[in-house]
């Protein structure tokens, strides 16, 4: 039977007639994508994705010149570009965080150094207890004393939103202090660059 007539009965539920067809083009689907990937294990996931998305979308499959492999291999190329740009923007995020991460560590040596006296250890329990998104930004721009811009850039977001997220965590870590009984104003050493200009 040609692709024309088992891609019809796959159609219509039939699991051996697409079983077929998987049969009869999974190597070119994974020659195509071992050509644009050079890497063995991607290239069979890129044709575990190529064949789960000719099942999805069996109703619009086209048959080209009594073949399915002609819509296989641009679903190949589709999905390929797909799988590299999601590896890009994985790789992106890791940088970010790995760029990030001196940041913490010196920040963590900077309360543990000052965590002895009450006031400070009402800090850092206070900044333990905010969102991890505000306690980001108040890290990178008052222990990390980072401009905003580059606060904004390790993060991924936009300066406006530094700016949101900055003012409204030392609001709520002032907010946590106050229900703390320490005496001296544990927040005063807290500014930001900008706020110091």
């Amino acid at each position: 039977m040609d692709d024309e007539g088992l891609w019809r009965a796959a159609r219509n539920g039939d699991p051996r007639a697409y079983e077929q067809v998987y049969e009869r083009h999974r190597d070119r689907v994974f020659g195509q994508a071992a050509r644009l990937l050079r890497s063995r294990i991607e290239a069979e996931d890129v044709t575990a994705l190529v064949f789960l998305e000719a099942w999805r979308r069996r109703a619009d499959v086209r048959v080209v010149d009594g073949s399915v492999l002609p819509w296989l291999l641009v679903t190949t190329n589709n999905v390929v570009r797909n799988v590299a740009r999601a590896a890009r923007r994985h790789r992106a995020a890791m940088d970010r965080i790995a760029s990030l991460a001196p940041v913490r560590a010196e920040a963590e040596e900077a309360f543990d150094d000052v965590d002895s006296g009450p006031e400070r250890s009402a800090v850092r329990h206070a900044l333990a207890a905010l969102r991890p998104p505000d306690r980001d930004v108040l890290v990178l721009c008052v222990v990390g004393e980072l401009s905003m811009e580059a606060a904004a850039a390790a993060l991924g977001v936009p300066v406006g939103t530094v700016k949101s997220r900055l003012s409204r965590a030392k609001r709520r870590l002032a907010d946590r202090l106050d229900g703390s009984a320490v005496g001296a104003d544990p927040l005063s050493g807290l500014t930001s660059k900008e706020e110091a200009r």
